[in-house]
């Protein structure tokens, strides 16, 4: 069974530099395990590692597609899958560094997508609805898949209904695969206290409007159906529509996000727990590093 290193944790916690030291102790390379950070035009709202960062470490799946192209949890499973096998042949040990955890979990787990069939008939009909309604139809057809689905989530939302349309629930499906690893994997899990990360993220927001955040998201919005483009709906980015369309003052705009990605980091804690085993290292503990080192050290050694 191949070898894979993951890294998650909440929002600003510390993964990326961590990743950094352990690709450079174990002399490997870096596949970024967040939906935001393909797309090559958004720096600042995705917290993107920047070259000086990588200190000459290779990222895989970062900067590599446009923010108006296709990408979602199939194509990134499809293409992360085959980094980790090319690495593994060559005795490198691959670390999956993020905090996206579909996408975490699609490559470790035995997930199978399938191309799915559109009714368009249909799919005007949701169009025609608003988020609310269809959140509250999906509640009332398939109210297990409300559990990983935000009500926020249009497309997602939009792609369940579609698929108990046709005749096969979200849920069921999910509940007909194994979920069974395909790797040997050591899962690492960075952690702090509540009010740490929440100062961090706060900060972070902070640092990222004087970084440019608002003009980077202007650049992007040429007409106003771009607001409702996948790579748009990150949390950094649609909280700026209401802004950008005078119903929302700057400083409301920067506390929504803050807002959004503290309840977000939230949700990241519970999720990672659930969903696989977890190593937590708190980060506020003087020795964590060493700790995740020699815990690394024996893991290699079976």
């Amino acid at each position: 069974m191949e070898k894979i290193l993951i890294i998650v944790g909440p929002t600003g916690v510390g993964k990326t530099s961590l990743s950094i030291q352990l690709a450079k102790r174990y002399k490997t390379e870096i596949i970024s395990g967040d939906s935001m950070q393909v797309y090559r035009e958004m720096n600042i709202g995705t917290a993107k590692v920047t070259k000086e960062e990588m200190q000459g470490i290779k990222h895989h799946m970062v900067d590599c597609y446009s923010y108006k192209d296709e990408f979602n949890v199939m194509i990134f499973q499809k293409e992360a899958r085959k980094i980790v096998h090319e690495l593994n042949v060559k005795h490198q040990l691959p670390i999956v560094c993020g905090g996206t955890g579909l996408y975490i979990k699609s490559l470790y787990y035995d997930y199978e997508f399938k191309e799915e069939a559109v009714d368009e008939k249909f799919a005007q009909f949701l169009k025609s609805r608003s988020d609310d309604e269809c959140y509250r139809m999906l509640e009332i057809i398939d109210p297990k898949s409300c559990e990983t689905i935000h009500p926020n989530n249009r497309k997602r939302v939009e792609r369940a209904l579609m698929r108990t349309h046709l005749g096969h629930k979200k849920s069921e499906d999910e509940e007909k695969q194994n979920h069974q690893p395909i790797y040997d994997a050591y899962v690492i899990g960075l952690s702090a206290s509540r009010e740490t990360v929440y100062e961090r993220i706060n900060q972070r927001v902070d640092l990222m409007m004087k970084d440019g955040l608002k003009e980077e998201v202007q650049s992007l919005i040429h007409e106003k159906s771009d607001w409702e483009l996948q790579s748009l709906q990150g949390i950094g980015y649609k909280e700026w529509k209401d802004y950008f369309e005078n119903k929302a003052e700057l400083n409301t705009t920067i506390e929504l996000i803050k807002k959004n990605s503290r309840n977000f980091a939230k949700r990241q804690y519970t999720w990672f727990n659930n969903q696989m085993q977890v190593h937590w290292y708190n980060i506020e503990e003087k020795d964590y590093l060493s700790k995740i080192f020699h815990d690394i050290d024996k893991w290699t050694e079976k």
